[in-house]
């Protein structure tokens, strides 16, 4: 995935700047385009005046031949500036926000935004859709009943002055270009692109008005970066691009071979984020769900270092108040409060099926693939195929055996859950595919494996 590339033929001049195919066909042969080239080409898609066909054209060519650094600047600075640039300066504190690069069962930032802001570092938070085989924190955010996730900017800085935290997602009028972008993306089998990623990433969290950002960058089976080598070059791309636009940017690198946690989908993975806030979430979520509120309070001004930033995140939760601020979250942007009290009586949350395991399995769960249990996930209803595609809020898996845990012919494996029973049986199949069986498992390795800074990386 390198960047570099040859600098365009002489014989391109101005006047043909917003020739679409003469721009694709540049892209097409390997040549960079000009800071005016891809603004008026982002400018042109987000006005509506450049049709889907042709950005996917130039989605693909663009994937194929790569990308320099200027070109990827350039497009930063295009979809940021697509739309308003948020300003909240007039807000008291430090507005710091997290983004994951997406993986399978990442719930991460429900119970975050409400543990950091819980502490006293605003969370002014805009998320995405579920893309590709990953989930979409507002997929998930919009499975409680009544939840919306839509909100206009004096709405969004009213609350954020209120209570500390929202989260939404792209307004009209924030990065609209992104949020065209990113459902092109999804269809066009052009996701795991560092330059589109970064991006993306970066124009949306850069409009809503933040101080600082912090990453979670996943390497692995789930993640878009498989290669750990890949990863940490997103993650360098990325820091370096916050520092540049004058936000301080953190970034820690994660592993995403097996899911996190045991629920996959929406509905239950916000019941899980609502278990994380109780204190009774399972061990690879919460320890991640801690690390990054550490890193979003130390640059929020609220700890002096990483561990006082455990130990606030920590009391936040024993003290309830993580929980009490998400229930606040939820009635302030119209959501049933009554599902985050006792998320059993969320209609329709009962499991349909189970997977059991197979009679010629092994003794222990040795892995668990990822990208497989995403697709799945997306193949019952939980994502989208095609941008258009409706989600289903209640579709998703809960795994009751995790890498490394042992094993019976005949045991329940996991629940399927949906709104109605169509596609049970083929995900079924799916996920029982996504399981590995034998007689050992070997050790798990650490979930966080480095952390990187303006400075450099640090073994987390």
């Amino acid at each position: 995935m390198g960047v570099y590339l040859p600098v365009r033929p002489h014989f391109i001049c101005q006047e043909i700047v917003m020739n679409v195919v003469q721009l694709i066909r540049l892209k097409r042969d390997g040549h960079a385009l000009t800071d005016t080239d891809i603004d008026a080409l982002v400018s042109g898609f987000t006005a509506g005046d450049v049709p889907d066909y042709q950005m996917a054209a130039f989605l693909m060519a663009a994937f194929k031949s790569g990308m320099t650094t200027q070109e990827m600047v350039a497009l930063t600075r295009s979809m940021l500036h697509s739309g308003v640039v948020l300003d909240l300066s007039d807000l008291p504190g430090i507005k710091v926000d997290k983004h994951s690069t997406g993986g399978v069962g990442d719930k991460i930032s429900i119970p975050l935004a409400a543990i950091v802001s819980a502490c006293g570092v605003p969370v002014p938070m805009i998320s995405g859709r579920g893309l590709g085989h990953t989930g979409g924190t507002l997929d998930k955010l919009e499975s409680i009943p009544g939840f919306t996730t839509a909100m206009d900017i004096p709405s969004y800085r009213r609350q954020l002055a209120e209570l500390g935290v929202v989260m939404i997602g792209q307004t009209d009028d924030i990065a609209p270009a992104d949020k065209k972008l990113y459902a092109l993306r999804d269809v066009t089998a052009t996701v795991e692109f560092i330059p589109f990623i970064a991006a993306s990433i970066l124009s949306k969290k850069l409009a809503e008005g933040i101080d600082a950002l912090v990453l979670d960058v996943k390497f692995g089976a789930g993640a878009f970066m498989r290669e750990e080598k890949d990863a940490r070059t997103l993650a360098e791309t990325m820091v370096r691009l916050g520092e540049e636009f004058g936000t301080t940017t953190v970034a820690l690198l994660t592993r995403m071979d097996t899911p996190l946690g045991a629920a996959v989908g929406n509905w239950v993975e916000v019941a899980e984020s609502i278990n994380v806030l109780r204190g009774d979430g399972p061990p690879d979520v919460t320890s991640l769900t801690l690390a990054l509120a550490a890193e979003m309070l130390v640059l929020g001004g609220a700890a002096a270092d990483a561990r006082e930033g455990v130990a606030l995140a920590e009391k936040a939760i024993a003290s309830g108040q993580a929980l009490t601020r998400f229930e606040d979250l939820v009635d302030a942007q119209g959501g049933d409060v009554s599902v985050v009290r006792d998320p059993d009586s969320r209609r329709g949350s009962t499991a349909l099926a189970e997977v059991r395991v197979p009679d010629d399995a092994g003794r222990v769960v040795t892995a668990i693939d990822a990208m497989a249990v995403g697709l799945a996930c997306v193949g019952l209803g939980a994502g989208r195929a095609r941008k258009e595609d409706s989600v289903d809020p209640l579709a998703g898996f809960t795994l009751l055996k995790k890498p490394g845990e042992a094993v019976r012919p005949g045991e329940a494996l996991a629940l399927v859950h949906a709104s109605s029973s169509g596609r049970v049986a083929a995900a079924s199949a799916d996920l029982l595919a996504a399981f590995s069986f034998g007689d050992t498992a070997g050790e798990a390795p650490e979930l966080i494996v480095d952390r990187l800074d303006a400075t450099g990386w640090e073994p987390s």
